[in-house]
């Protein structure tokens, strides 16, 4: 039991042992914060720059030939999905010679809800695609678990149907990492802190994916 007195044990940045976090009883929020930072950085360490490199090429080939990106997720996940499509639509194209195309397969509660109510909740995700991806267009599938069902069934259609895969994946990655073409993996135990470094890669990918198609004193003088 952690007493008043000492703060946690946490995880330093860059350690290889992945350690659950909490493992234990914290007693202030401050402590709180101080290990999920920690624990954060420890398993933004464990992201793979290599997986970065392949996602950030293929978007930036789908962008300049003019694919589609579809992103997808289920809860937390759903959120960073729809989130990307602002960003990797609106954020790209901003002082770019860019224009992506960008559909989240989560933006439609009302498409969500008829097919999982018609067909199968599993089918939510292929069921879209099935109507509006050809191929080489992308699909980036974010799931913590890897597991997900929905998400499953997502990427292994796109993976039949010759388009390019990326999976964003947490805790062991489950089907989802080995499916995809390119998995950006966050070795973590945690779903806050593998949520918050799945978004924090989906804005790294579209500002890099931006500053590159920038000069340098338009980078220089614009916000990110």
């Amino acid at each position: 039991m952690t007493s008043i007195e000492d703060p946690p044990a946490v995880v330093a940045p860059g350690a290889a042992a992945r350690v659950k976090f909490p493992s234990g009883g914290i007693p202030t929020a401050g402590w709180y914060f101080d290990g999920y930072a920690a624990e954060a950085g420890r398993a933004a360490s464990s992201i793979a720059p290599a997986a970065l490199d392949q996602a950030a090429a293929i978007l930036l080939a789908a962008y300049t030939r003019g694919a589609l990106v579809f992103s997808c997720g289920n809860g937390g996940s759903a959120a960073i999905a729809n989130h990307l499509q602002c960003d990797h639509l609106k954020g790209i194209r901003t002082a770019t010679d860019l224009t992506p195309k960008v559909v989240s397969l989560c933006a439609s509660v009302e498409l969500l809800t008829a097919i999982a109510n018609d067909t199968c909740y599993e089918d939510t995700f292929a069921y879209q695609l099935q109507s509006q991806a050809v191929p080489g267009d992308v699909l980036i599938a974010i799931s913590s678990s890897g597991r997900s069902a929905n998400i499953v069934r997502a990427l292994t259609w796109a993976r039949d149907h010759a388009l390019h895969t990326i999976a964003l994946t947490g805790f062991d990655g489950g089907e989802a990492r080995l499916l995809a073409d390119v998995a950006i993996h966050v070795s973590g135990t945690n779903y806050g802190v593998i949520e918050d470094l799945h978004q924090a890669v989906m804005h790294a990918l579209a500002q890099y994916i931006r500053q590159s198609r920038m000069t340098a004193d338009a980078i220089a003088t614009m916000r990110f």
